[in-house]
């Protein structure tokens, strides 16, 4: 350290600049470890977004949008618990006309959350027969706030944001599996 860095302790004795200075890297590397964890947890806890074709199935949708207009859509998969459970967490970027869609055993009153998930996304709630019964737009990226289907659905559908505004997709729209 030198006279003109703006960290330089003029008042410390040269003994603790030495200390300082000798151990600095390592108290900046607890430091980060502390923060962000070990490099290996940190790459094990933040799957890479390439990976979910390995994690979950894959098929193609149809959606009859509201103006007689039908759109094709190359969805991700999950039916496991799992696989509901990591939906599309730390995934940074996805593809224009493609989404994942959750497939419940049953119709239930479901709700989503946009926990670890750094995009927005479209939420579409499907009944069993495959019309959407409600669509929440834009959702916050990263919110912990409780996205909800206003009444028993079977299939949840995700999306980018302002997909289904462009394309005049709307509740009573059809998703053909």
């Amino acid at each position: 350290m030198g006279n003109n860095d703006p960290l330089y302790d003029r008042k410390r004795p040269d003994s603790l600049r030495i200390k300082a200075r000798k151990y600095g890297p390592i108290w900046r590397y607890a430091l980060i470890l502390l923060v962000f964890g070990s490099p290996a947890a940190f790459g094990q806890a933040v799957p890479d977004s390439d990976d979910l074709a390995s994690f979950f199935g894959s098929t193609t949708i149809i959606i009859e949008g509201e103006q007689d207009a039908c759109f094709r859509f190359d969805v991700f998969v999950a039916t496991r618990r799992e696989q509901q459970v990591r939906g599309l967490m730390h995934v940074h970027r996805l593809p224009a006309f493609s989404g994942m869609l959750f497939i419940y055993e049953q119709p239930a009153m479901l709700s989503m959350w946009m926990k670890n998930t750094y995009i927005p996304l479209d939420i579409l709630f499907i009944r069993e027969d495959g019309t959407i019964a409600d669509i929440v737009a834009n959702t916050e990226p990263l919110s912990l706030a409780s996205i909800s289907a206003t009444e028993p659905v079977s299939y949840v559908l995700e999306l980018n944001a302002g997909v289904t505004d462009k394309l005049h997709i709307g509740a009573g729209s059809r998703i053909h599996l």
